[in-house]
């Protein structure tokens, strides 16, 4: 295996059947846990950078000249936009001194909610996903991370309360 395939399906769970993307996804969420464990939401969020820009360059490499922009093996994209899905729940838990397990529900709509963004890609995930090029693979999945991390913040201050007036 090539080093590009090798990133591009996330240490092969790309190659996994059925539905490789949401393996990706599932296999993001304990490299997230060992990253935040190591050095919290900083190095969490320096490793989502690094690897989407790793990852952008990969599947360049992955696609180039080839018809299909985007296969189903590819999922290093799926790592990046659950790792940014992940971002409120890292940074909570590294402000508040609290283990990051701890906040298992921001964990849970994290991955279902971006796992419904980058399937349903509404609006710009949708746009992005049709800019048929390696960039575009790559920000379908970071902005249905954005709208995912949105989506936790939102139900994090439902659950505990929005200050009101």
């Amino acid at each position: 295996m090539t080093v590009t395939r090798l990133i591009v399906t996330f240490f092969g769970a790309g190659l996994l059947r059925p539905a490789p993307g949401t393996w990706g996804a599932v296999a993001a969420l304990p490299a997230a846990w060992g990253l935040h464990q190591t050095g919290g939401f900083a190095l969490l969020a320096i490793a989502t950078l690094a690897t989407f820009a790793l990852g952008w360059w990969a599947t360049d490499r992955e696609t180039r000249g080839k018809a299909d922009h985007d296969p189903a093996e590819i999922v290093i994209d799926e790592v990046v936009g659950q790792w940014i899905a992940l971002w409120p729940v890292s940074a909570a838990a590294s402000l508040m001194a609290l283990e990051v397990h701890a906040l298992w529900p921001g964990w849970v709509i994290a991955f279902v909610g971006f796992r419904l963004f980058d399937i349903l890609k509404p609006g710009p995930v949708g746009w992005a996903d049709r800019r048929g090029d390696a960039l575009g693979v790559m920000l379908d999945d970071v902005i249905a991370g954005a709208l995912a991390a949105v989506l936790v913040i939102g139900l994090a201050a439902l659950s505990h309360g929005v200050p009101g007036p």
